[in-house]
């Protein structure tokens, strides 16, 4: 389903809050998004940006994804996992709504670029997904944000030893680089995840839904042929600072010297609708985290049987996670912690509950945390860990994996105890329209 179509489901299950009064790119309207997040919100008027829309929280709650996907909030997992395991070459068309409208004399400073927070280096996309193509590995999607320097050139944020850096090695001059903005939940939950780097990520958005590509018409990569905007281009091997900007976990993230894009070509839909994402807002910590639980899933049911794992916004949606197990022994508990440990790496803090806890509601996981838990033995700290560069807390050395202390909490019922004594007392339903 296109990025459009997920708007009229939302519209047609009353979700979307639409805006009619003009807002301007400076500030105010990533504030009134922020205001209403966990929605999705389409701004019909953008001051000194006649005749396009921004949209903002399309990803912010999984039960967007669910909707999107025909797929219930507790199978989100296993057809993540089934996607990422089963990856499906996406068809080619001849021709796109994305190559609508192609621009090929244009300036930047005519997309309406959000400038988030005062904070912020400049106007910046983060919502976008970027496709490059390693000359070994072949096709890559992932995100970096990226800072609008003039009419024609962006600064991109791209992690050492990752995907497009690693493809970038590969090449003498400059990688051809396809930036989408405005693309299906398929596509951006694809590009969220970590597959083995020779798997192509928008294969894995095929499988999740039909995800049709077009090529594009500046070099010879594809993307999907719904996207709302394209920027075709090149990563140079010239460098400029970028930063700061608010990163996962709401603090500012440095200034760096990163690499320099140039854009060649701009093709949109008619009417274009520009995504902004908010950094630290509900959606970047959804599409960062939700797509890492199917390995933590993966993990722990190696050891013992995992019924849900889920990552929590509270810890940043990169930090926290909960997991669920059916207990089938004594040390099941401490089992899935390392577990889970190993299926996320940047993981911090892991609680394991039973399957009568909700691991989508925050008090139910403190209730068994409150009941169920004995610091002197139902705790496992482990010192010195490699960790996350997002934790503010940890230990960053330049050009070393950060460090960090991990903790994992057994909030399950201890083995051999009496359940009845763990067990929640449960209120009948009645039918209240006999009542009031």
């Amino acid at each position: 389903m296109s990025f459009r179509k997920f708007l009229d489901l939302a519209t047609q299950a009353g979700a979307l809050i639409e805006i009619e009064q003009p807002v301007n790119v400076n500030y105010e309207l990533a504030n009134v998004a922020h205001a209403l997040e966990g929605r999705p919100v389409l701004f019909n008027h953008i001051v000194d940006y006649p005749g396009w829309r921004v949209c903002a929280g399309p990803c912010a709650d999984r039960k967007y994804f669910s909707m999107d996907l025909g797929v219930p909030i507790p199978d989100l997992i296993a057809h993540l996992a089934h996607a990422t395991e089963n990856p499906q070459p996406p068809p080619m068309v001849e021709s796109a709504p994305c190559q609508e409208v192609v621009l090929e004399q244009f300036d930047l400073r005519d997309l309406p670029i959000l400038f988030h927070l005062p904070q912020d280096g400049g106007h910046y996309i983060a919502s976008n997904v970027v496709i490059t193509e390693d000359p070994e590995l072949g096709r890559n999607m992932c995100y970096h944000r990226l800072l609008r320097l003039d009419e024609r050139r962006f600064a991109a944020r791209i992690i050492e030893r990752r995907g497009t850096w690693t493809a970038m090695q590969k090449v003498e001059g400059d990688l051809p680089v396809a930036i989408c903005i405005g693309v299906s939940q398929a596509v951006h939950l694809a590009a969220s995840m970590s597959p083995a780097p020779d798997v192509d990520e928008l294969a894995v958005a095929h499988a999740l839904a039909p995800t049709p590509l077009v090529k594009c018409l500046t070099n010879n990569l594809a993307v999907p042929a719904d996207a709302e905007i394209v920027l075709e281009g090149r990563i140079t091997k010239r460098q400029t600072q970028e930063g700061p900007f608010m990163d996962l976990t709401e603090t500012m993230d440095i200034t760096r010297d990163q690499p320099i894009i140039e854009i060649d070509l701009i093709t949109h839909r008619k009417n274009p609708i520009y995504h902004a994402l908010l950094p630290g807002g509900l959606e970047h910590k959804i599409l960062m985290g939700m797509p890492k639980e199917p390995t933590i899933f993966a993990e722990v049911n190696k050891v013992t049987r995992c019924t849900g794992a889920v990552i929590t916004p509270g810890g940043s949606s990169w930090l926290h996670a909960v997991v669920q197990i059916e207990k089938r022994g004594a040390e099941d508990g401490r089992l899935a912690i390392a577990a889970a440990f190993k299926g996320h790496g940047s993981l911090k803090h892991v609680w394991v509950v039973d399957t009568d806890v909700d691991i989508y509601d925050p008090a139910q996981v403190e209730w068994a945390f409150a009941t169920r838990f004995q610091a002197d033995k139902d705790m496992l700290l482990l010192e010195n860990q490699p960790g996350s560069s997002l934790d503010p807390s940890g230990i960053h050395e330049p050009g070393q994996k950060s460090r960090t202390a991990k903790l994992g909490f057994d909030c399950t019922i201890p083995w051999g105890a009496d359940k009845s004594k763990f067990t929640r007392g449960e209120y009948g339903t009645v039918d209240l329209d006999k009542y009031l």
